[in-house]
């Protein structure tokens, strides 16, 4: 285990193991002061039986007290039943308590599988076509250089997005980021150049000014490049995705707008909810866990992710993300 999941199992543990002493404690507690209450209440003075009172015995002694076994007795056994019903629904909880941790290690490790699996889509994709295409210049003897080089740059954005994807999974935060978003914005766009849909769509950038973001420029490149496979997938074809870049006093804006249909089915918040599924036309839409991943980044960055407008002649999102000072 990493030190961070090392200290999350102590803190659990000490937690836990504070809880059920202090809730043990508490019922032990309650448990003597009740049986300490009905023997007061259920006593008498020897004396009293003989007219006596606190030292009506020979020669001043004190009186001993009286209990009454038959009253005694079976309230201890029901103090001792109640006692244990009680430690035993403490242990319940103790032990929910406890495999929580579990429960949220496992949840993290299926999330990441599929988080994994959904980013090293795309590269994945574009590294298959180039060597496709360089099989085919080849054959026919043409020069591979230019291919080979885009070859290794998809094998170095594979490494990257893995990488990243450790990163964010200890739970890191951004603020060594500084993250060119034209520079960024424009490899998402080449990333883009393998998608199904891609020759059918047009891509644009606007950009008001220079400007970075506080995060690293593998991580934006990865959520435009999901924005991105958001917008192509719903657009028509012939249609523009176009991606304006702006900044304001503190935050840089990023906008990717479609020319869909717009969501419907579905609220736009639910959108960013992992394999959201509206319906469109007829025909089943999913977000997957694109648009999922997005919010994630964003909100452990300082920024948000929002559906800024969405009518039946497209949809707009936009991406707000700390500004690098």
């Amino acid at each position: 285990m990493s030190d961070a999941d090392n200290r999350r199992v102590r803190r659990a543990a000490l937690s836990i193991g504070l809880w059920v002493g202090v809730s043990s404690g508490v019922i032990v507690a309650i448990g003597i002061g009740v049986l300490i209450a009905v023997v007061l209440s259920t006593s008498r003075r020897e004396g009293e039986e003989h007219g006596g009172g606190w030292f009506g015995g020979p020669a001043g002694t004190r009186d001993d007290f009286i209990v009454d076994i038959d009253v005694i007795v079976p309230a201890v056994i029901i103090i001792g039943v109640i006692g244990v019903v009680l430690l035993g629904v403490v242990a319940a909880v103790a032990a929910r308590r406890s495999v929580r941790p579990l429960g949220e290690a496992l949840r993290r490790q299926r999330n990441f599988v599929a988080d994994a699996s959904h980013e090293l889509r795309t590269p994945l994709t574009a590294l298959t076509s180039r060597i496709q295409v360089l099989q085919r210049r080849h054959d026919r003897g043409e020069d591979l250089g230019a291919g080979l080089t885009n070859l290794r740059r998809d094998a170095d954005m594979m490494a990257d997005v893995l990488n990243d994807l450790l990163i964010a999974a200890e739970g890191e935060s951004f603020a060594d980021g500084n993250a060119d978003v034209a520079t960024a914005a424009a490899t998402a766009v080449a990333a883009m150049t393998t998608s199904e849909k891609r020759s059918e769509v047009s891509l644009a950038i606007t950009v008001d000014q220079e400007v970075k973001a506080q995060l690293p420029e593998v991580t934006l490149v990865r959520i435009l490049v999901a924005l991105l496979d958001n917008a192509v997938q719903h657009s028509p074809a012939r249609g523009t995705v176009s991606i304006r870049i702006a900044r304001d006093a503190r935050n840089v804006t990023v906008r990717v707008i479609d020319e869909g249909s717009g969501i419907e089915g579905i609220s736009p918040e639910q959108v960013f909810e992992r394999f959201a599924r509206p319906r469109e036309s007829g025909r089943p839409r999913s977000f997957g866990l694109g648009l999922s991943l997005v919010r994630d980044v964003a909100r452990r960055a300082g920024g948000s992710i929002e559906v800024e407008r969405s009518t039946a002649s497209g949809t707009t999102f936009l991406l707000t993300l700390p500004a690098h000072p």
